[in-house]
């Protein structure tokens, strides 16, 4: 699992599993930069990780700008890039005749032209180095959906299928290009649905119930996710690319027809 030597990109990483994964990997001697749009949340980023290795940049992965800035920053600190972790995502719910066209935008430009984005001034630094990894997090939700989350779905879809074409666009230079789908995790982003969605409940009830739909029988956490990462990034797995990876409490193994016993 050791990084020591190797640098990289963590977008979205000032919450939730971008943190989990970030935090991670500077404890394995990986070089970190971080970048987020919110400049609060980065500030939490240095006092839960507290590394030297660690650099916090205020950027948009829907901006080009931003995201050949970010690559730019990573190289002229450390040297070079090795790995890309597009951790970047939203949640927004509603149906296709509900979602406003604004907000399909907003998670298409978080959750896809982010990754694009960011691997567009990634790619050629890690290619540089002689290879590399890139790892997106995608979702369950690129295989089944729940309701009202068209746009959210549809997003998760689209990277499984990007993560397949970057992958064979890049193996001839050594980079691998996967894809982590999580069920549900416990982040910010999970409690803040909790919330929405909780009704007389609770959210830590409605979560628990939630846990509850995944044979293991609780949600994931964010090292989980972390430790999956950190394998993509090492050379342990160099033959492994275009793979999405389902990290998911065994939901997606379940059918909801339930034998009488």
């Amino acid at each position: 699992m050791d990084l020591t030597g190797k640098t990289a990109i963590v977008t979205g990483g000032s919450k939730g599993m971008g943190l989990g994964i970030a935090k991670q990997f500077c404890d394995q001697g990986a070089n970190v930069v971080v970048c987020a749009n919110d400049a609060v949340s980065l500030e939490e980023v240095g006092r839960v990780i507290g590394s030297d290795r660690l650099i916090t940049v205020l950027a948009d992965v829907s901006k080009q700008a931003d995201m050949k800035m970010l690559t730019e920053v990573t190289v002229h600190a450390f040297g070079g890039v090795d790995v890309l972790v597009n951790a970047a995502g939203i949640q927004r719910y509603g149906t296709v005749i509900d979602t406003p066209e604004d907000t399909w935008d907003e998670v298409m430009n978080a959750n896809v032209k982010g990754i694009f984005l960011a691997a567009k001034y990634a790619i050629p630094e890690i290619d540089k180095r002689g290879g590399g990894s890139v790892i997106n997090i995608a979702s369950v939700q690129a295989y089944a959906s729940q309701t009202n989350v068209a746009a959210y779905t549809a997003s998760k879809g689209a990277i499984v299928a990007l993560t397949r074409a970057m992958a064979l666009d890049h193996a001839d230079v050594g980079i691998r290009v996967n894809a982590i789908c999580p069920a549900a995790i416990d982040t910010p982003m999970l409690r803040w649905a909790a919330d929405l969605w909780k009704g007389d409940s609770t959210a830590e009830a409605t979560i628990e119930a939630w846990g509850k739909g995944h044979p293991i029988g609780r949600v994931g956490t964010v090292e989980e996710v972390a430790a999956l990462a950190n394998f993509l990034a090492t050379d342990y797995c160099k033959f492994m690319t275009g793979a999405d990876i389902k990290l998911d409490g065994g939901v997606l193994s379940k059918l909801g027809i339930i034998l009488p016993e």
